[in-house]
């Protein structure tokens, strides 16, 4: 039972930046608005480094209406990875792309970015506002890689040589549907490629593509809109994989790869990115195809026109968010989603054989831990930078039996986009670009060009290959091609010249060494892989360096994930782990380790050491290995796997049964490495046969904070399956932006995950206020909806604003002064504002009128050249605030006293304000006149 005693004010001053604070466009239902009119309220300090602003960045209006404005020197493609603004390592919240893709803008009501200096913009990692990074971490040397090792030996079987069959394809578009969260429907057009002379039902093998631009026209205009406007078509992503279809369909598997637009278009301002949406557009699919497999007659003539198929063994391809999708679309086939966010309400007819996922997007961290799958992670992604998909692997180790078999494929100078030939350049109907941007600075990685980037075309071929490798193992059952997936250290030929290399977790492996905060670590350190803390954290929090295992989640803190590290400087300083409990290792055929040194460092030699209970010990074997092609600007510290026999340990006398710790020993001079884990590891491909696990779907409750009183409000929890687990709970304190996290048992149909927060009414205008929760599953569980809380929305009214004269005829050297009032007292400021507009008539006040100290706070503008105010800057804005508890303001512009003779001048205002849409509203005009003094 979890219960948040804390009052929470519904009308509170300010907008908390908290960590994994709620996307700009859920803070309020104004908060979604692209932009609005030229004439905005500017921060009244100046860009650069005098105490301003970076360059590129402003922030616009004050109070209640200020946004935090960053704008890109050049567009930025609509991508898979979340556009976020951090102060520091603070997430600030998810801003709102204007129909530009350069400006993105995050409201932030009266709260505090904090030091200007400390602004980014990342995506997936990767820094958006500079180049390159002056972190002071952990670089990456040497700047140019070393050259591929040698190939690895062949695997027997190459599962990217193409079959024996004839194939034939075709199209289908369907009624469109509707989907929760979606205004208009979504498409249901799909490609079809199949085997014609191949007997019985073949197997299917679904692809999803994954978030690009929705529209585009022959003039090379690009948007993200849908439905398309006229005059525009639907960029046709889902025909990117017809070489991939080909090949499958030539083994004599059914293939169909559906489109997305119509939830790439609106997905911008969900929870989960689009997850949820995703999944029941590919069940509502796979539905259609249950249904022409038990009647032909009634199915499209394409899918008349090859081979049956056999949903039984259906394996889903899913390429970036369309990767998470396939992914939630594989656990809901398992363990059904709450009716009110899915969009399929049928029976499961099929059976989710495995997943291949490409680049794909992980932004609930929570994969199908008993549904085998393939992860490509693409050496050069410049779209999801830090390669978060490798949680698809990391994140199912002890949540289920550990049957599934768990690949990650990481693929040096692949690219995110060149997996789906609608995305590359020279390929695609619509404009097309790499993702891996150079700007002005080549990366030697990762440029075209470099010798370690691979073509469109090898890229492709190499994605093929290995997408067939995991049909042919998950769908198929040939073990034959394992060794191609599970860190074996074989190669497909046909995925030549590319360098593959892939590890694994499940199958046939053995929990070991598993580091976790009851490890001992003696001559190296326990370390977290997500944490602010510097003496704590894997890799430093501000190093450029980074590493697909510690890929942040929602939290830049965050417990439960750990590894070893261990730095050496001389030969023979061993780390020694040790587990709190002695591990079994019987029936194992070697202890298999993922370790991870640094990019481009070479020769680096560890000898593996086992120690039992009875204080026995025995040398395995060395270990060698080298790093990586990498740069500041990849994800390339990935652990290789690596394995050495347990023959010396039997051969000792070691109780492989009780085995007490693990040691690491230096044979090179000097180093780094970080053990991920280690297991026992035989050969084979187990049955897996999914365990019956609870679920964990979190909800959001929006409900009016009313005029009076205190309520108290449950965030809606679903927890359906069977049995027990474990998961773990943050609750985000807006207030404060500290995370409370805590293990909670969880049963189906209990009220293990409680989370109450109180609101209390009142009469005064104020924010709504969001308060937000997210779940992890640590053990037997599994999670749908990861994020969810409670949203206070302000039910009164936005004051109107008046203005009055106090002052507007004076004599040079007085105030000119006007009483700002509202008709209420709000509980946030209220902020108004002026545009200074070009008088009519006579002569305007001018910037050597006025004070200034006071000309540059309002406009970071000095009084030379001499102009008129209403040219000072581009847009003379004078801001206006009245503070949250107040009624009225004075608002003065302090002239100054000369000697000059001057005729009556003149400063025209016009006032605007904001309606209850956050739009603004233009208001009346005012005048005042300045006299001279003599």
């Amino acid at each position: 039972m979890i219960h948040v005693p804390r009052m929470v004010t519904a009308t509170a001053a300010a907008l908390a930046l908290a960590v994994g604070a709620m996307d700009a466009a859920q803070a309020s239902p104004g908060a979604a608005q692209a932009g609005r009119s030229a004439e905005l309220p500017r921060f009244a300090l100046s860009d650069g480094p005098a105490g301003g602003l970076p360059s590129g960045w402003q922030i616009t209006g004050t109070g209640a209406g200020r946004q935090l404005v960053w704008q890109a020197p050049h567009r930025v493609p609509m991508g898979d990875a979340r556009v976020e603004f951090y102060a520091g390592d603070r997430l600030l919240g998810r801003p709102v792309a204007a129909q530009d893709q350069r400006t993105f803008r995050l409201r932030l009501g009266a709260a505090d970015p904090g030091s200007a200096s400390g602004l980014r913009v990342l995506a997936g990692g990767r820094r958006l506002d500079t180049a390159g990074s002056d972190s002071a971490g952990n670089r990456v040397r040497p700047a140019v890689p070393p050259r591929p090792a040698d190939p690895l030996p062949a695997n027997p079987v190459d599962p990217g040589t193409p079959g024996r069959y004839r194939t034939a394809g075709g199209e289908y578009t369907l009624k469109s549907v509707r989907l929760p969260g979606f205004a208009e429907p979504v498409e249901m057009r799909a490609t079809v490629l199949g085997p014609t002379n191949a007997p019985g039902r073949r197997p299917l093998a679904l692809f999803l593509h994954g978030r690009h631009f929705t529209c585009f026209n022959a003039g090379g205009d690009i948007t993200g809109d849908w439905p398309c406007a006229s005059g525009m078509r639907p960029v046709p992503s889902y025909r990117g994989y017809l070489r991939d279809q080909k090949l499958l369909a030539s083994q004599g598997y059914v293939t169909v790869s559906i489109s997305a637009n119509g939830i790439n278009g609106q997905d911008g301002d969900l929870e989960d990115g689009g997850a949820q949406a995703r999944s029941s557009l590919v069940r509502l699919h796979l539905a259609r195809w249950a249904g022409w497999s038990a009647d032909r007659t009634k199915a499209p003539a394409a899918v008349r026109a090859i081979s049956p198929a056999d949903l039984s063994r259906t394996l889903l391809v899913g390429h970036s968010r369309g990767g998470e999708g396939v992914d939630r679309a594989a656990l809901d086939s398992l363990a059904p989603p709450p009716a009110d966010q899915d969009g399929y309400r049928g029976p499961v007819r099929w059976r989710i054989r495995g997943t291949a996922l490409i680049g794909p997007t992980a932004f609930g961290q929570n994969p199908a831990p008993d549904v085998p799958s393939m992860t490509i992670l693409p050496g050069c992604d410049g779209d999801v930078s830090d390669l978060q998909g490798q949680m698809y692997v990391d994140g199912t180790r002890g949540i289920s039996r550990g049957a599934a078999l768990h690949s990650a494929v990481y693929i040096p100078g692949a690219n995110h986009n060149f997996f789906n030939s609608e995305w590359t350049p020279g390929q695609a109907k619509a404009p097309a670009e790499d993702d891996f941007a150079t700007d002005d600075k080549p990366d030697p990685v990762c440029s075209p060009g470099a010798r370690t980037r691979l073509s469109a075309t090898a890229q492709h071929t190499a994605g093929a290959t290995y997408i067939a490798a995991a049909a042919r193992l998950f769908v198929g059952g040939d073990d034959r091609v394992r060794p191609l997936l599970d860190g074996s250290g074989r190669r497909a030929p046909s995925a030549d010249p590319a360098r593959v290399l892939t590890h694994a977790v499940g199958g046939r492996r053995t929990a070991a060494f598993l580091p976790d905060a009851s490890t001992a670590v003696a001559g190296g350190r326990l370390c977290a892989q997500v944490s602010e803390d510097r003496a704590t954290a894997c890799l430093p929090p501000d190093s450029p360096a980074a590493s697909p295992h510690f890929a942040t989640w929602e939290m830049w803190s965050e417990p439960g994930r750990y590894a070893a590290a261990m730095r050496w400087s001389r030969a023979g300083s061993a780390m020694r782990v040790r587990p709190a409990r002695p591990v079994s290792l019987a029936g194992a055929k070697d202890l298999s380790l993922r370790v991870i040194v640094p990019p481009n460092s070479k020769g680096t030699r560890l000898d593996v050491a086992l120690a039992d209970a009875s204080g026995r010990r025995a040398v395995l074997g060395q270990a060698a290995l080298d790093g990586l092609p990498g740069t500041e600007r990849t994800a390339s510290y990935w652990g290789r796997e690596v394995r050495v026999p347990l023959t010396a340990a039997t051969g000792a006398g070691l109780d492989l049964k009780h085995v007490k710790s693990l040691e690491l020993i230096p044979r090179s001079r000097s180093g780094q490495a970080w053990l991920m884990d280690a297991w026992g590891w035989r050969p084979g491909t187990p049955v897996v046969r999914p365990a019956s696990l609870p679920r964990v779907d979190l909800g959001r409750l929006t409900v009016k904070e009313g005029d009076s009183g205190v309520r108290t409000y449950r965030m809606p929890v679903r927890v359906s399956g069977r049995g027990s687990g474990q998961v773990r709970l943050f609750v985000s304190e807006p207030d404060t932006g500290q995370v409370d996290s805590r293990l909670v048992t969880v049963r189906p149909g209990g009220r293990d995950i409680e989370v109450s927060f109180p609101v209390r009414g009142d009469t005064r205008f104020g924010w709504d206020e969001p308060h937000d929760v997210f779940v992890k599953a640590v053990r037997g569980a599994v999670i749908g909806s990861y994020r969810g809380g409670v949203t206070a929305v302000n039910d009164d009214p936005m004051p109107t604003v008046t203005v009055r004269p106090v002052d507007d005829h004076v004599t040079e050297g007085r105030n000119l002064t006007w009483r700002v009032s509202l008709s209420a007292v709000a509980d946030v400021d209220v902020s108004p504002w002026f545009v200074v507009r070009p008088v009519s008539g006579g002569t305007e006040l001018s910037t050597r009128d006025v004070d200034p100290r006071w000309l540059e706070d309002a406009f970071g503008a000095s009084p030379s050249p001499d102009r008129p105010l209403s040219q000072v800057v581009h847009e003379p804005i004078l801001d206006l605030t009245v503070p949250a508890g107040q009624q009225s303001i004075e608002a003065s512009v302090p002239t100054v006293a000369d000697k000059i003779a001057e005729p009556e001048e003149s400063l025209r205002l016009r006032l605007f304000t904001y309606d209850e849409a956050w739009e603004p509203k233009e208001g009346p005009e005012f005048t005042g006149t300045v006299r001279d003094a003599g």
